[in-house]
């Protein structure tokens, strides 16, 4: 779960463990005292020798790449000079402190075993930093009450820094303390991995400059599922403002915006006129694997109900017409009203193809059964011989519809009742029958395997209904045989089922 920030939050460090973690609270000069009395006393504990002697192994000459004597790029004070700097700075690793989640690739000071690093720093290059700043700050300085102590002798703050054990710790806050120097943000932070080991370092110390460089930064580019599980976990630490476009890249700006994307893919996929076939495919595979069922099935249905009123409109002005003009204005009106009805029957098929292939086509089978008043103006419009000059294909893509759903209920993909199995039947095997009788003299072979396979699922329906049902719709059927007799076994089947069970004795 993404977190809320409905509240505006201060920055906060990432290490609760850290002498830092105090800091979060310096907007607040009640709580900024508190912290900062911690890390004095911390200071005031080393013992003189233990800082004479640490005073003696600075002066030596640091291996580490990023502590070389480098000049600012913005200002004339050198990184890491021992003879210009008035703040040591130790780096150390903390073995109580929780694991920071850095990068792997980008870090990797502990493969070297340098667990421990000292550092020459400036303290108004530090008061960058709002942490410095508060702990380079006159209250916090060291005591000058005895000029000849070992302390005083050395004129240096030492400041101790605590930080996570995880790999690469401590050069993510050199590099962060070098940026102080240099603000050299866009060479350093040059990738996502960088901008989010860089950004807890940066919150820690109060470095706004460099925390709002690497807020910015991820705002810009893409990322990773990981990059992307890393920028959730840092979005508390950040203000209100400073979220929001993270925030609103990664939340949903409303809870049904996964429906509302899914029923645009859906009306894009149907309505392309480009690349048709590749775009279905695709959309059909994001309802495959969308995760979730009903989601898929309420725009799904949404999509399926739109084009069905369509359908039915546009066939109900072809059969009934209620306009005058002359005959070309007539014509034209009924060309438009055919292929209305045809593109939309179109979607139809795809759309039942896509609920019976998720197993969410129970409401499309219920719908489709209750079409009494449009198989009516269906059976007109096909006993008309206009249609077959302008949409030819059009009684086979309503067939194929009607079979598709037909197949489902008798396989039981879909678990339809009694009532529903019975009004399929009965409401869409006249427009069968009247389909089949004026195809008689130029039937397609595609369209004559197709009227065979609706004839055999409407069959099996019957069989599944209560004998006196099935006694009704059988006699309908007799439009199913054939010259020969032997051409139709599935309709000898069918009235060979009835008449055994016909003669059966009563049950009870």
């Amino acid at each position: 779960m993404i977190p809320s920030t409905s509240k505006k939050r201060p920055r906060v460090p990432y290490n609760r463990h850290s002498t830092v973690s105090t800091t979060a609270s310096l907007r607040s000069t009640a709580s900024r005292s508190t912290s900062l009395s911690s890390t004095a006393a911390l200071i005031d504990s080393f013992p003189d020798k233990t800082i004479s002697e640490t005073s003696k192994k600075l002066r030596r000459t640091s291996s580490h790449p990023l502590l070389s004597t480098t000049p600012s790029s913005t200002t004339t004070t050198p990184f890491n000079d021992v003879n210009t700097a008035d703040v040591i700075l130790r780096l150390f690793l903390d073995p109580t402190s929780p694991i920071i989640n850095l990068s792997d690739s980008v870090y990797s000071i502990d493969n070297n075993n340098q667990s421990n690093v000292q550092i020459y720093l400036h303290s108004p290059i530090l008061r960058r930093s709002k942490y410095f700043s508060t702990l380079l700050s006159d209250r916090w300085q060291l005591s000058k009450e005895n000029p000849d102590s070992a302390e005083n002798k050395i004129d240096q703050y030492l400041i101790p820094l605590k930080l996570g054990v995880a790999p690469g710790s401590i050069e993510v806050h050199l590099s962060v303390l070098k940026l102080l120097y240099t603000n050299d943000f866009n060479n350093v932070i040059n990738s996502v991995a960088a901008a989010l080991d860089i950004l807890p370092v940066a919150l820690k110390l109060l470095f706004d400059e460099c925390a709002d460089y690497c807020v910015k930064y991820l705002e810009a580019v893409p990322w990773s599922e990981e990059e992307e599980k890393r920028v959730i976990n840092l979005i508390p630490y950040l203000r209100e403002e400073e979220s929001e476009e993270l925030l609103a890249r990664v939340s949903p700006a409303k809870y049904d915006s996964c429906e509302e994307m899914l029923h645009g893919l859906i009306l894009a996929a149907i309505h392309s006129s480009s690349n048709m076939a590749f775009v279905k495919a695709f959309v059909a595979k994001l309802l495959r694997d969308f995760s979730s069922r009903e989601s898929a099935r309420r725009v799904l249905e949404m999509a399926f109900e739109t084009s069905l009123k369509i359908v039915k409109e546009s066939l109900e002005e072809y059969s009934s017409p209620n306009f005058r003009g002359d005959h070309n204005e007539t014509e034209a009106i009924q060309r438009l009203n055919l292929h209305t009805a045809m593109t939309n029957g179109k979607h139809l098929l795809w759309l039942v193809e896509r609920m019976i292939e998720l197993r969410v086509a129970d409401s499309a089978v219920k719908d489709w059964s209750e079409q009494d008043s449009f198989t009516a103006d269906l059976q007109r419009a096909f006993r008309d011989d206009a249609w077959r000059n302008i949409v030819p294909g059009f009684p086979a893509v309503l067939l194929r519809c009607t079979c598709k759903l037909a197949n489902a209920v008798a396989s039981g993909t879909i678990l339809a009742a009694r009532q529903v199995r019975m009004k399929l039947v009965k409401d869409w095997l006249p427009v069968l029958i009247v389909c089949k009788d004026s195809a008689l003299s130029s039937m397609l072979p595609n369209h004559k395997s197709l009227y065979l396979e609706l004839e055999e699922t409407f069959l099996r329906i019957i069989s599944t209904l209560p004998m006196s049902d099935a006694q009704v719709l059988l006699q309908q059927c007799l439009s199913f045989s054939t010259r020969n007799v032997e051409d139709c076994p599935h309709l000898v089947t069918a009235f060979n089922t009835w008449f055994r069970r016909a003669t059966n004795q009563p049950q009870g």
